[in-house]
């Protein structure tokens, strides 16, 4: 079985990643999605970079690579980032979805959970990604996520699972912006036609839902 055939097999539809206004300007202006690493390098982008998480130190070796979600974004660090990192920002959040295709790009490791956790597997290819739909999944001992039958088919077991794409993501995979509100929709639409390299499909939806 290849990736592909797990993909349409599970019905996957979208690769995720959450960011701030300011991150998905930067985007725009670079063209790609850039991990951590590369963003500590990037002169144009030091005055409006956010990071998600503030504190990366326990995971440095992973510092070259973007964190993303299969269908549906992990909704504990999306919380922290939200309402206690980044609390009372000057700003608004999005969410960025991807063709599932970036899952088949050369590099690409799954985790079957929080990639810090103790117990997190990592492993790249079909074996990797279909680990993420087991069972039983391990965070660290004592902490256990159980796959409940009302699971859908598309979501790993774990919702802290994770996909780490290696350097830049390219936003020519890019298929919507998710944003919370119509002004959000508008500010970002209006950006399409200033900055050079523009994602190939041009679309935002305003689903509040996503960010309760």
């Amino acid at each position: 079985m290849t990736i592909e055939d797990i993909i349409r097999q599970r019905g996957i539809k979208e690769i995720l990643h959450f960011t701030t206004n300011c991150g998905v300007t930067g985007m725009l202006v670079e063209g790609v999605v850039k991990p951590r690493k590369r963003l500590l390098k990037d002169k144009h982008l030091e005055h409006i970079i956010i990071f998600n998480c503030p504190d990366r130190s326990r995971d440095v070796e992973w510092h070259d690579y973007n964190h993303l979600s299969i269908t549906s974004v992990n909704r504990y660090l999306f919380g922290i980032s939200e309402g206690k990192w980044h609390a009372g920002m000057d700003g608004w959040w999005c969410i960025l979805s991807f063709l599932p295709e970036i899952l088949t790009h050369l590099g690409v490791i799954f985790t079957t959970t929080n990639n810090i956790y103790t117990s997190v597997i990592r492993d790249e290819g079909p074996d990797g990604l279909e680990r993420l739909f087991r069972d039983v999944i391990v965070r660290w001992s004592g902490s256990v996520v159980t796959r409940s039958p009302s699971t859908p088919d598309n979501q790993p077991t774990d919702p802290q699972a994770e996909v780490l794409y290696p350097g830049e993501l390219s936003l020519d995979y890019l298929e919507c912006i998710y944003i919370e509100d119509s002004n959000h929709a508008s500010h970002i639409e209006s950006l399409f036609g200033i900055f050079p390299k523009p994602p190939a499909l041009r679309s935002c939806e305003v689903r509040p839902d996503l960010f309760e």
